[in-house]
């Protein structure tokens, strides 16, 4: 037991520093670093370990566990798949053994001590020429990008486990004595290093996928409202929405832009719409996936865990016999699995007539039946892909419609006739049946920000200002307006929840706020009724308490 627990400390507090996988450099073949000392040595061994921070950083939506333990067991997601994982299960399936918690944790603790190492061999003598800036800035820029996302890391952490270990220091061997840091001191931290490193990270990307001034500073934004302090809150929104690079996305552009049925809203999470340099100046932060001659293979699995199974879809011929008539296609998105769904309520808080956030286009509700020329659209794989099967009764271009009448519970084993969101579907254009997508993921947008900026106008005492402001995020998607009566907490997390779903982790949103327990308990019928407030942080992984050899290390109340 303790050489197991020997080797989990060790991938804790030493980093593997992978290479990157971003478009833009692809052809540079950074090595794998098993020292800094090897590498970080010049700006352009800096920026190859910043590619590898930054490759590890997307993680959250690259491996399943990353994006469940975010975006799952929340208020507008539920499971929709019957699996051996905490989220359909909580009780005893939410415990200190849970392999996906170890893993969760190592990874942020990875990126820590990455980010860590470029900290301190920056202080060592670097020639720090190189690229279009100076080297003085060259310097300030890497340094503040990786304690920005040491910052970023710790966030999750805080949010997730409370009280954990905050190291601002390179470890560089195994340490068996490690203490919990009040959750306050660790937010205290991470407030010091967003503000610092905004400073110096630009207001566009040093390179495509690397966060910008405007995500940086909506971190801090959000910090301070965790922190219960919304006049900074608000100061640090209003330095991100009056920054002239940024603006919410109101016209169509770019590709599908001639589809009718499209809206700028559901334009921009299609793919090669996504990033900044494609048109998409709300973005602030883009996660690239390529599929590149299998370099980047594995790809995200956003598709796989919340595209629905649209395949098994059944519905009954003229001849009272059962059919699945759907095939999968580049359009509907390949193979989803549906691992999770929106909770009924999730889909019935938007006005699914006219909210553009909603329509089929972005939010799918329906499917049409198609001819096999339409479903090989975008095909590139050998052969071709058969058309839509047709029941007796039924018609080429007739409307089969998803169901949502009754909330998904324990009681289902999957429902693949559910509505989804399609802001992460994807697959390859030769294979349909991938396990991953290699379509880039928007992390975070403007629009967060303004809703960030409501949040901070209604804890000022300011309804009718946070109004104002919302508004302007539910007119681009011709939502209704609202008034100050109408604002409160919960209406904010409404809010959230139709404009943000499947980029915010839902799960910190709710934490930060005080929400998670009362709103999953409500909403989410499959898992949110067996909750207990124990879950409201997760249970510090054994292996973790164990390694810690020389000093107790406290398990969260409840396990």
């Amino acid at each position: 037991m303790k050489t197991i627990s020997r080797k989990t400390a060790l991938l804790i507090l030493l980093s593997v520093l992978l290479s990157g996988c971003m478009k833009n450099v692809l052809d540079e073949n950074p090595p794998n670093i098993l020292s800094g000392s090897g590498i970080l040595k010049n700006y352009n061994g800096f920026e190859a370990v910043l590619n590898g921070l930054y490759n590890l950083a997307r993680y959250a939506r690259w491996q399943p566990e990353k994006i469940e333990n975010a975006l799952n067991g929340v208020d507008n997601m539920c499971s929709n798949y019957r699996r051996s994982d905490i989220f359909w299960n909580w009780t005893t399936s939410n415990n200190p053994s849970d392999q996906d918690l170890l893993e969760t944790w190592q990874w942020l603790y990875e990126m820590i001590n990455t980010a860590n190492t470029i900290i301190f061999y920056s202080e060592r003598d670097i020639d720090w020429s190189g690229g279009n800036d100076t080297p003085e800035n060259n310097k300030l820029r890497i340094l503040a990008e990786a304690r920005a996302i040491r910052a970023w890391a710790y966030r999750r952490l805080a949010y997730s486990w409370g009280d954990v270990p905050l190291t601002l220091q390179l470890e560089q061997s195994i340490k068996t004595d490690w203490e919990r840091t009040p959750v306050s001191e660790v937010r205290s931290q991470i407030i010091k290093d967003l503000r610092w490193a905004q400073q110096y990270i630009p207001t566009e990307a040093s390179l495509q996928g690397r966060m910008t001034k405007g995500a940086c500073q909506t971190l801090l934004a959000e910090m301070y409202l965790t922190v219960n302090k919304p006049d900074s809150a608000l100061y640090w929104c209003d330095q991100v929405i009056n920054n002239n690079a940024y603006r919410l996305t109101t016209e169509r552009y770019g590709v599908n832009i001639s589809d009718p049925l499209g809206s700028p809203f559901g334009d921009m999470f299609k793919e090669g719409n996504q990033n900044r340099e494609q048109g998409n100046l709300e973005v602030l932060w883009v996660f690239q996936f390529e599929l590149f001659n299998s370099i980047d293979g594995q790809g995200n699995r956003m598709s796989r865990a919340t595209t629905g199974n649209y395949n098994k879809i059944t519905v009954t011929g003229s001849d009272g016999k059962l059919y699945t008539p759907l095939q999968y296609t580049i359009e509907r998105g390949g193979r989803g699995k549906t691992y999770f769904s929106p909770t009924k309520w999730c889909i019935e808080s938007y006005d699914l007539k006219n909210d553009d956030r909603a329509q089929n286009y972005i939010f799918r509700t329906s499917f049409r039946l198609q001819t096999q020329e339409e479903n090989n659209t975008g095909y590139t794989g050998t052969g071709s892909l058969p058309g839509d099967k047709i029941p007796p009764g039924y018609e080429i271009g007739d409307t089969i419609w998803c169901k949502w009448d009754e909330d998904i519970t324990a009681s289902h084993k999957s429902l693949p006739d559910w509505p989804y969101s399609r802001k992460g579907e994807g697959t390859s254009t030769s294979d349909v049946q991938a396990d991953y997508s290699w379509n880039d993921q928007i992390y975070m947008r403007l629009a967060d920000t303004y809703l960030l900026k409501a949040e901070a106008q209604f804890r000022l005492g300011q309804p009718g200002q946070a109004a104002g402001t919302i508004n302007i995020i539910r007119q681009r998607s011709n939502a209704s307006p609202v008034t100050g009566a109408d604002i409160s907490l919960d209406f904010i997390l409404d809010e959230r929840s139709r404009e943000l779903l499947l980029e915010e982790e839902r799960r910190m949103t709710l934490l930060r706020t005080g929400k998670w327990f009362e709103r999953t308990q409500l909403y989410n019928k499959f898992g949110g009724e067996r909750i207990a407030r124990r879950d409201t942080l997760f249970p510090v992984p054994q292996d973790v308490i164990d390694a810690n050899l020389t000093r107790p290390f406290p398990q969260n109340p409840g396990w």
